[in-house]
């Protein structure tokens, strides 16, 4: 049985969209995104790429690459994280792999992995403002603002 039959049969709720034979995006809420990350993960030994976070009006995509090594396939567990709680379960503590990636998208566009073991600052300097996120797409009150915050 594919890989893609598994996912199915296991989480018959999921939207799975196979773009192509190397490329299937499986659409999954808060709760269950963590859920079929570590199904793929640990019971189908698919391997955890990479994590990346998109900004937009309703909240932040969170997409969850893994590689499938042997079928040059790619498979993305897309899930939204809504403004304004902007918060999810972290795979940190089952994926060590993912911490830093989580750290740079907590960083960077605000979202908050709930369980993650150190949300320490990664990337920016430690005088940064705190609630601004360069990544977000933020509106500024004024021109002024976007300076204090630059400079």
């Amino acid at each position: 049985m594919s890989i893609l039959e598994q996912v199915k049969n296991k989480f018959s709720q999921l939207e799975v969209n196979e773009k192509n034979p190397k490329r299937i995006y499986i659409n999954a809420d808060n709760e269950t995104a963590k859920a079929v990350v570590l199904y793929l993960f640990h019971d189908l030994k698919v391997r955890l790429s990479t994590i990346t976070g998109l900004d937009s009006r309703p909240g932040v995509e969170i997409l969850y690459h893994l590689a499938v090594d042997g079928e040059a396939k790619v498979i993305t567990v897309r899930t939204l994280v809504k403004k304004p709680e902007l918060e999810i379960a972290s795979v940190t503590p089952e994926i060590p792999a993912a911490e830093w990636v989580e750290r740079e998208i907590a960083e960077m566009l605000g979202v908050k992995f709930i369980g993650h073991p150190n949300l320490a600052t990664l990337l920016l300097p430690d005088d940064w403002p705190a609630g601004v996120y360069p990544l977000r797409k933020q509106t500024f009150e004024s021109k002024q603002e976007l300076k204090e915050i630059e400079n």
